[in-house]
This record gives C-alpha cells, sequence and structure tokens, in this order.
C-alpha cells in the first residue's frame, strides 16, 4: 500500500480544515473521543453544526480566530491508500508554513469559496504549488450549499483559474465541487449535484497516480550513515559493512554497477538489506543499506550513482529561495550553513538576483534582499562540492534548506534551477 502526501491551501476562511475534518469524519478516520471533544466545544462556543475544523485547528489562536496558522499534519488510511495531510494556512504572512507544508506533497488541495470565486491568495498559492513542483493539483470548490449547487458558478470559477494556470506549469489539474460543511463530494459523490460527472474528492485521492511521479531513470543514493555491526559472537557480522539512506532517484538492483562520489571509483551492488530482510530492488522512496563488492572510503554526505548519469558536482548553486527568518533579511555576503541530503556545508550568498512578486509575477531586480516570506533568485557559493539536480528533475537532489549558524534555526528552503559548474 502505497502513501499519498498531500496539502491544502487556499484564501482564508475557504473551509481547508472543515474539509480534511470532514474527509476524516466520513472515512471514519477519527476515534470517539476526538469526536466527543469536538463536539463538546463545539456545543460551548454555541456552534449549530459540529464544527469539524477543530480537528485539526489545534492551537488556541486558531481556535479563537478561526484561521490556520500552523502546518497540522494528519493521518489516516483508506483500504487502498494511506494519506498524510498537511494543512496549510492561507494567509499571506504565513507563506513560509505553506512552503514547508507543500515541500514534499504528491498532491495540492487548494481551496477557492464559491461565492468569492478566484481570490489573490488562490492564485498565489497555485503558483507556489508550480514553484515547489507539486505534480498534481486539485481545485475544490467548496460552499456550494451557499450557492444553490450551481452550476454555472462551477463552471465559472473552473474557467477564470484555467486561464490563469496555462502561465504556470501544471501537469495535473482537476476540479470537484464540494460542500465540505456537509460531505457533498468529500467521500461519496453528492446527490444535490447531478450535473457533476467526476469522482468525489476521497475517490480522486485514492486513484490518483503517483509512481510514475518519482524519477526512476537517475540513480540518486545519499549516504546517511555507515553501518558496521560487529558482534563477536556472529562470524557473518565480523566484516560487514553497509551504507544506509534513501533512495532519492532511479532502481538499484544486486549487481549494477555504480559509482561513489566525489572519489569518482566504481563498484558493484552485492546486496541490498531493507528493514525486514534482503530485497531484490530499491527505489526512491524506499530507505535501505547498500554492499558493494569493494571496500571504498564512503562516509555521510556522499553520493551514488551510475558511472554514466552523475548529477552535477559544483560549489555554485542558482536557486529560488523561500526566506524565512522574521529576526533578519537575507542580503549579500550572508554566511550560512546549507544541508542538501545528507552533506552539510557553509554558503556565502554571492548575489540577490531579484525578488519575485508572488501575485503578480513581477521580477524585482533592484532588490537588494528578501524579508520574511519572500521569494527571490539568489547565487549561492558553497565551501565543498555539492552533488545536485535542477530541482524540476529531482525535488530531492535540487532542494536545501539555509540554517543561521548562530542559532542553528531553518532560515530557508531553497530550490536549484540550472546547476553552474
Amino acid at each position: 500500500m502505497d502513501i499519498l502526501r498531500f496539502a491544502t491551501a487556499g484564501s482564508v476562511d475557504d473551509g481547508k480544515s472543515t474539509l480534511i475534518g470532514r474527509l476524516l469524519y466520513d472515512s471514519k478516520s477519527i476515534f470517539e473521543d476526538q469526536l466527543e471533544a469536538v463536539e463538546r466545544t463545539s456545543a460551548d462556543r454555541g456552534e449549530e453544526y459540529t464544527n469539524l475544523a477543530l480537528l485539526t485547528d489545534g492551537l488556541r489562536a486558531e481556535r479563537e480566530q478561526g484561521i490556520t496558522i500552523d502546518v497540522a499534519y494528519r493521518y489516516f488510511a483508506t483500504p487502498r491508500r494511506k494519506f498524510i495531510i498537511a494543512d496549510t494556512p492561507g494567509h499571506i504572512q504565513y507563506t513560509r508554513n505553506m512552503v514547508t507544508g507543500a515541500s514534499t506533497a504528491d498532491l495540492a488541495i487548494i481551496l477557492v469559496d464559491a461565492r468569492k470565486g478566484i481570490q489573490e491568495q488562490s492564485r498565489r498559492h497555485a503558483f507556489l504549488t508550480t514553484l515547489l513542483q507539486v505534480p498534481h493539483l486539485v481545485v475544490a470548490v467548496n460552499k456550494m450549499d451557499l450557492v444553490d449547487y450551481s452550476s454555472e458558478v462551477f463552471e465559472r470559477i473552473k474557467d477564470e483559474f484555467t486561464s490563469f494556470a496555462s502561465k504556470l506549469a501544471i501537469n495535473d489539474l482537476t476540479f470537484i465541487p464540494v460542500a465540505a460543511l456537509h460531505g457533498d463530494n468529500v467521500v461519496e459523490r453528492s446527490v444535490n449535484m447531478p450535473w457533476y460527472e467526476g469522482s468525489s474528492l476521497l475517490h480522486h485521492l485514492e486513484h490518483v497516480h503517483i509512481a510514475s511521479d518519482r524519477n526512476l531513470i537517475d540513480v540518486r543514493f545519499p549516504v546517511q550513515y555507515v553501518i558496521r555491526p560487529y558482534k563477536s559472537t556472529d562470524a557473518a557480522l565480523h566484516d560487514y559493512r553497509g551504507y544506509a539512506g534513501q533512495v532519492a532517484g532511479g532502481i538499484l538492483k544486486p549487481g549494477d554497477e555504480v559509482m561513489h562520489l566525489p572519489s569518482g571509483l566504481t563498484t558493484t551492488i552485492t546486496h541490498i538489506d531493507g528493514p525486514n530482510g534482503p530485497v531484490e530492488e530499491a527505489y526512491p522512496p524506499m530507505s535501505v543499506t547498500l554492499r558493494f563488492a569493494d571496500e571504498i572510503d564512503i562516509s555521510r554526505g556522499d553520493m551514488i550513482c551510475r558511472p554514466a548519469n552523475q548529477p552535477q558536482a559544483t560549489q555554485d548553486l542558482d536557486a529560488m529561495i523561500c526566506w524565512m527568518d522574521e529576526t533578519r533579511s537575507l542580503s549579500p555576503r550572508a554566511k550560512l550553513t546549507l544541508k542538501h541530503t545528507t552533506r552539510t556545508v557553509r554558503a556565502m550568498v554571492k548575489d540577490v538576483q531579484y525578488r519575485l512578486d508572488i501575485n503578480t509575477l513581477h521580477r524585482d531586480e533592484a532588490a537588494s534582499g528578501l524579508s520574511l516570506n519572500e521569494i527571490g533568485r539568489v547565487t549561492l557559493r558553497v565551501t565543498q562540492p555539492l552533488f545536485v539536480d535542477d530541482y524540476g528533475r529531482n525535488r530531492l537532489t535540487g532542494g536545501f534548506i539555509l540554517i543561521d549558524e548562530a542559532s542553528n534555526a531553518t532560515v530557508a528552503a531553497g530550490m536549484i534551477s540550472n546547476p553552474l559548474r
């Protein structure tokens, strides 16, 4: 059973938390005591309905204001698939939270209030979704009950969003009309919208094809840990040397010839060990231990790839950055720690090329830095070569984070484009 990670986004008060609450409730994925607590809280607040948004809005400030502030993760499963939900905030001041939640998503759901249509925040989140290379996008037109389940309203919003999406690189776009408060088209097809011939939201989430979204061509295995389980009473473990990590791309099998970077030495895979014993092949996002025919000096941060298909080794990075630090701005000559896959190096900001207005897509080339929640293109120089790919080709080897050296806090997320030689 595979896992689908999806994130929700949209304007403030479009019903993201209510939609997730309804999804959990109708799929029978919440415990009785959780439901009782939500019902009790809803009654204490004098609300007419059980407020299912309370299942995800856990912060006190969120419940008081009726908005999402932090990224809330929820887990549930159906007989067909497991799901990890990231409920992300809609307000512009929480852009960094939305970027965090969507960075690992296979699919994004953008909610649109049927009464208001496409809003500025809807466009912003659609752009961020494409910037983060989320493969699948669902536009859920919510609160259809408040527009009398009108097909004309749905078609108008669909046409408007499709026109805007033509400017973006969206591979898979789906529109679903829903009424999260009552459960229309969330888990079951709605009888109130007979004109809609598509599937319910849950049915779409269960059947959307994600296996081909992962890069199965370029073999990339960042080494995370060297395993030497020496045991004096077990002769088989005397010479055991394995290299653990998560497969970031391609398919690995025993007998394959691979190359170690940075040494450039080649060897052959003899065994692949999984959590439950040997496996015949490894592919993203499996975590495995590789064993090789030859003894090579391999350590954390190194990369295993194919001899004829290597990532770019570079110390200069051209990347899109989302700045997340509220205490200071990003400026040229700033020194930070950069973490890329399993390798951590020191980095310096060489240049801020432009700041991007994510509402108009205008490039401000006069910008001298980036402030909280701002996105821009920068050039970085690192102290050691990194083995990178373009973010559009591999999100794992094309993404990185920047860390403040003094506080050890994550201050930015980056996406590499056109690796520099």
